[in-house]
């Protein structure tokens, strides 16, 4: 398309607006009906640690949405010289997971849990024993009962309770809707209704029946939906909040709200069975598209699904590359101490780099880059930790590679239930996020230590707001029984082209070694939790 034509589909509401919450930055991308980006926006943000409980709080919310839309509209009126007033469709992901509880007045009543929190471990590991189903700390219902057991005193007065996505679609729009991926996470679904399981609400209804608590859960739970359904409209409030210049025109078709797993999924076409995408950013996570269920329930794997409700096999660690990210922080401010400027993605590309040198094993090298706790490992609190001894060989290269291999290493401890215990099959995994910016060196890495060719599409760097923009195109645009996996392998991928790399055996050896080492340090992190108060 020449600019003449962008214009034409900008002003006649012929793009698709993907906005997507991720854990440090607020993105928003719009395409065009071709399935290209033509404009973009952003709003960095941070979620703080207040009594103990990783949050955002909701003013932060909507001051970030205003300035990542502002920026888009402001993108769009200098490239295309008119303004944004009218759109296709819009659709909002977020962190999936977390705690977010509203009375009937639609008044907050505690402050956002994120998925980051991990105080949950008594109500995860009873629900878990009582579904026979695994519930990770980080679900809504563990958040929820972990509450209840607290004895918290906002619990009787919960009239509805959501996820981040969830809110703000229910703000905009007036609907407490959710896609079925971004449910999942909240409760278990059932693939064969794409709903809540009735099971499993009953058995949990059960077990608060004593509480004497005035709401049964199905009725606080959003409505679920599946890609592709209508989920409401963008109210005339809404559009304001959203856009106080009241440029943005009311009306405007809402897809059903998802999580970031599921807009992970579409924007690297891992919909179907045996495939499956790592997203690794400031968490990692691998989710693989199953042929059949899990033989038994393992409490390293989470049961989520697809945007259209397909059993998928989650492996979700809470870290990955904030401490690569700080130590990154800590050369640019030696750099600049010498009085040597060098960009920070300069500076990413020398040291990942620098990583594919070093020694298979890293010389001997540990490094654990918990920031937060990690259920994996079965840790409610984390500290960054790099450890080695006398004699190990401490480089840069070697210093560097261990840090990339520590964004990977909790994930390998999942994976290989997967596809050792289960015998999970994939062709290749989909790598997206800030790990595999730099080329090729985290794919490279992640090959080696999954076993498992990575490939990385060039839409790669789109990520979830993409995704999330395309789920709303195809919500508008799809032809009758045109399935999700068709519309993305028959129009959106039809043309992709990506880049596999396949495990190469050194970096494979290396990894095994390193995980010998890591697992059995994992004491000395249990450690440093206990004693550095």
């Amino acid at each position: 398309m020449d600019k003449k034509q962008y214009v034409q589909a900008i002003e006649s509401g012929r793009t698709f607006l993907g906005i997507e919450l991720g854990s440090t930055r607020i993105k928003a991308v719009l395409i065009d009906e071709a399935h290209t980006p033509i404009a973009y926006g952003s709003h960095d943000w941070q979620n703080t640690l207040d009594h103990g409980i990783w949050t955002y709080p909701l003013e932060d919310v909507w001051k970030g949405l205003q300035d990542c839309f502002s920026k888009l509209a402001e993108d769009v009126n200098n490239t295309y010289g008119v303004p944004l007033r009218k759109l296709g469709a819009i659709g909002f992901s977020a962190m999936m997971h977390g705690y977010l509880a509203f009375d009937k007045q639609n008044q907050q009543l505690v402050p956002f849990r994120t998925w980051r929190n991990t105080k949950q471990e008594e109500a995860a590991e009873e629900l878990t024993r009582i579904f026979d189903f695994n519930i990770p700390q980080r679900w809504s219902i563990a958040h929820l009962y972990q509450a209840i057991l607290n004895n918290e005193d906002h619990i009787n007065d919960v009239h509805y309770i959501t996820t981040l996505a969830g809110y703000v679609h229910w703000k905009l729009t007036g609907e407490k809707v959710l896609g079925v991926g971004d449910a999942s996470g909240m409760f278990p679904i059932d693939s064969e209704t794409n709903n809540y399981n009735t099971r499993m609400l009953q058995q949990f209804n059960e077990i608060i029946s004593a509480r004497s608590i005035p709401w049964k859960l199905e009725d606080i739970l959003p409505v679920v939906k599946v890609a592709g359904e209508e989920a409401g409209v963008l109210s005339a409030e809404g559009a304001k909040l959203l856009d106080p210049s009241g440029m943005l025109e009311a009306g405007v078709p809402l897809c059903p709200p998802e999580g970031d797993a599921g807009t992970g999924m579409t924007a690297t076409n891992s919909v179907a069975m045996r495939t499956g995408n790592v997203s690794a950013g400031t968490s990692i996570f691998a989710m693989i598209v199953l042929e059949k269920n899990l033989s038994k329930v393992y409490t390293e794997i989470d049961m989520v699904t697809t945007p259209v409700g397909k059993p998928v096999a989650m492996v979700h660690c809470n870290t990955c590359t904030s401490d690569v990210d700080a130590w990154v922080n800590i050369f640019a401010e030696f750099s600049h101490s010498l009085g040597v400027e060098i960009d920070k993605t300069s500076l990413y590309s020398l040291l990942y780099q620098k990583a594919l040198i070093g020694d298979s094993d890293c010389g001997g090298l540990i490094n654990y880059n918990y920031y937060s706790g990690e259920p994996v490992t079965k840790l409610e609190e984390g500290r960054p930790l790099f450890v080695r001894k006398p004699d190990s060989k401490f480089n840069l290269a070697n210093f560097m590679r261990a840090q990339l291999f520590s964004t990977m290493a909790t994930l390998k401890l999942g994976m290989d239930i997967l596809f050792e215990e289960e015998q999970v099959k994939v062709d290749q995994l989909l790598g997206h996020g800030g790990l595999f910016k730099t080329k090729e060196v985290g794919q490279k890495l992640m090959a080696g230590a999954l076993g498992v060719p990575v490939a990385v599409m060039e839409t790669a760097g789109e990520g979830g707001p993409w995704g999330m923009a395309l789920l709303a195109e195809y919500m508008i645009n799809k032809e009758v029984g045109e399935t999700l996996e068709d519309y993305l392998t028959g129009k959106v991928f039809v043309d992709s082209k990506s880049n596999s790399i396949s495990p190469d055996v050194e970096d494979t050896k290396g990894f095994l070694s390193f995980m010998e080492g890591y697992k059995k340090g994992l004491a000395i992190e249990q450690a440093a939790v206990k004693v550095l108060k």
